[in-house]
């Protein structure tokens, strides 16, 4: 599956990273089918002989699953009913996640390719550098040990038990819930930065950054024809996304107008480039 990308300068060295909607629903549709039931879920993990890293994935999936379902549940309760306000605090919460966290969870496993869309002013070199740099910011490199995401994840884990005091009141955790979904949250935005820097940092599979082809694939000719058939990154600058860029500059950054024309044009959720605007 190949996932679009958009990214483009909001305001002086802040870039929004993002991915397009319609590649999102796609990618949902041909993601691997997961258990619906704890019995289905037990039945794929003990008759399975796949590594514990496979079965951690499935449950961790599983989980995910349910965390949406009882997401979505919430979005459709009546206005001013307990869970529609549960639903409202729920948006606030998540309001305050950075971008760039849900960007790299984007990039989900079934994601083996990227093409990605910038203004045509500029280097494609700069802004494969970006996407290295913003996938090893939240990646443990081995010399400096955990940084960020991985951190994160393991403050968030650490406090679920903390949390199971609330189970005893007649309502529902949501400290509980909220720390299980930052958990996985960060887990996936790991796992999506780890998958980002393989898909860039192979320097022969870029088409558009770099002409010189061959010298990496002689020892394998098919390996090199299937590359080209079908490059991990692809690189398009857009003189589209440049010119409404160059009509809404300004000192401050992007207008918030530019960002929403830009967010039809290209089909990208406003409420996480509008967030770019701010950092």
């Amino acid at each position: 599956m190949k996932a679009r990308l958009v990214v483009f300068p909001v305001k002086g060295r802040n870039w929004c990273f993002t991915r397009s909607i319609d590649s999102l629903v796609s990618g949902a549709t041909q993601s691997s089918s997961t258990p619906s039931t704890l019995r289905d879920l037990w039945k794929s993990i003990s008759s399975s002989s796949q590594p514990v890293s496979a079965n951690a994935e499935l449950l961790i999936d599983f989980v995910s699953n349910k965390m949406n379902t009882a997401w979505l549940g919430l979005e459709k309760a009546p206005d001013g009913s307990f869970k529609n306000k549960i639903y409202g605090v729920g948006l606030w919460l998540l309001s305050r996640v950075k971008p760039s966290e849900t960007f790299l969870k984007s990039i989900s496993k079934e994601v083996r390719g990227i093409e990605v869309t910038y203004p045509a002013s500029l280097n494609a070199r700069l802004v494969r550098r970006r996407l290295r740099h913003i996938a090893m910011r939240h990646w443990a490199l081995f010399h400096s040990g955990s940084i960020i995401h991985k951190k994160y994840l393991y403050g968030s884990a650490s406090l679920l038990p903390a949390t199971t005091v609330f189970m005893v009141l007649p309502l529902p955790n949501i400290p509980f819930f909220w720390l299980l979904y930052r958990t996985y949250s960060h887990w996936r935005a790991l796992q999506g930065s780890q998958m980002l820097l393989q898909l860039v940092s192979d320097g022969s599979i870029n088409r558009v950054e770099d002409k010189k082809e061959g010298d990496e694939n002689r020892d394998d000719p098919q390996l090199g024809i299937q590359k080209m058939i079908d490059p991990p990154l692809v690189l398009r600058p857009c003189k589209e996304l440049e010119e409404l860029i160059r009509r809404g500059s300004a000192d401050d950054g992007l207008k918030q107008c530019v960002l929403t024309d830009i967010c039809k044009s290209f089909e990208l959720n406003p409420v996480e480039v509008l967030k770019y605007q701010k950092l």
